[in-house]
């Protein structure tokens, strides 16, 4: 049944030619909700290694991209959206060797449980996560066949699953979920119970990412004070006494192998921050505090490059490598050099 699926796309484009002076009111659905596959349409299976793409928004970095490639050859790749169109399609055949790219419209919750959809985005051997609406991605897939698929890919098949922007926002630990609209900085530092914070605990566990919340359009929105925020909130809410933080810029992209090896691809930075401290104020109505004697948080920030300029393991984060002091004094963010 699954290549009989694939071919319904092209039964639909064929049938409306067709009948392009009578067209159809009620056209019948697809399946497993594509909205379009360049490339081989049947199903392939190739060998896959593991590897996880935060990609910070804006245009997209090809390689990283590639670097998915590499990690399944041949493969093909699902893109999965809940708005837009079909636009990686062609972008991402064109970057390497892969079998199709399929684009799949997840744009409700009844589309996400419907199993098809759950077993069309089980054959990928690539998965990537399109920018959009965070929201949308918790609302319409926590807890469904896709929440399900995209833990099957990680955790049995294995294979490199990416996304940008919002897409990149929801494969953290702890989600800045952006149901009650985003947030600037200066909102977040001035009272970190903000309505607008709203964090929520993710839909699937990607490893090397545990305890870690991701924030993209870093340094060109200025989000750095909203990422200390919510590592601060992490501390409150969630329990987590050493929270980890990474910054993507947009055109900028952390690669991060199976064994926890992070490069960054681009031409921006990446920012990876950690801290072994507790916020001295983290209160509803109360500019944050955290300022544990200028040293609150420790910042690794990295230029990017086209060939991906090493990192470190995220299995164990430095502690004596370079890096800024970052500290927040009633609301107001401030850096120092270590």
């Amino acid at each position: 049944m699954k290549n009989i699926y694939r071919l319904i796309p092209i039964a639909i484009f064929f049938s409306c030619q067709a009948q392009e002076n009578n067209p159809i009111v009620n056209p019948p659905l697809i399946s497993y909700e594509s909205i379009g596959i360049v490339g081989d349409k049947a199903d392939v299976t190739v060998a896959t290694e593991f590897g996880i793409v935060l990609m910070g928004g804006s245009t997209d970095v090809d390689e990283a991209l590639q670097w998915m490639i590499s990690k399944a050859a041949g493969g093909d790749v699902v893109i999965i959206r809940a708005s837009g169109s079909t636009g990686y399609n062609d972008y991402i055949y064109g970057l390497g060797s892969v079998n199709s790219v399929e684009t799949l419209l997840i744009d409700s919750r009844a589309k996400a449980m419907k199993e098809s959809v759950g077993n069309r985005i089980k054959e990928a051997e690539i998965l990537f996560i399109a920018g959009g609406d965070q929201a949308n991605y918790v609302n319409f897939w926590k807890d469904t066949e896709v929440s399900k698929a995209i833990q099957y890919l990680i955790d049995v098949k294995k294979v490199p699953i990416g996304g940008t922007s919002a897409g990149c926002a929801i494969l953290s630990d702890i989600i800045f979920d952006a149901i009650n609209d985003t947030v600037i900085s200066t909102e977040a530092l001035a009272n970190p119970y903000i309505n607008k914070v709203s964090l929520s605990k993710s839909f699937m566990q990607v490893p090397f990412l545990e305890n870690l919340i991701a924030d993209q359009h870093y340094s060109q929105r200025e989000r750095e004070g909203r990422h200390i925020t919510f590592m601060a909130r992490m501390t409150k809410d969630f329990g987590v006494n050493q929270p980890k933080g990474i910054g993507v810029d947009e055109k900028t992209a952390v690669c991060i192998d199976q064994d926890g090896n992070a490069k960054v691809f681009g031409i921006n930075k990446a920012y990876f921050l950690t801290t072994t401290t507790l916020p001295e104020t983290c209160i509803a109505n109360t500019a944050l505090t955290w300022d544990q004697n200028d040293k609150a948080l420790r910042a690794y920030i990295f230029q990017a490059s086209p060939t991906g300029t090493p990192a470190f393991n995220l299995n164990s984060w430095p502690t004596n490598t370079p890096h800024e002091n970052w500290f927040v004094e009633n609301g107001a963010l401030k850096k120092t050099q270590n």
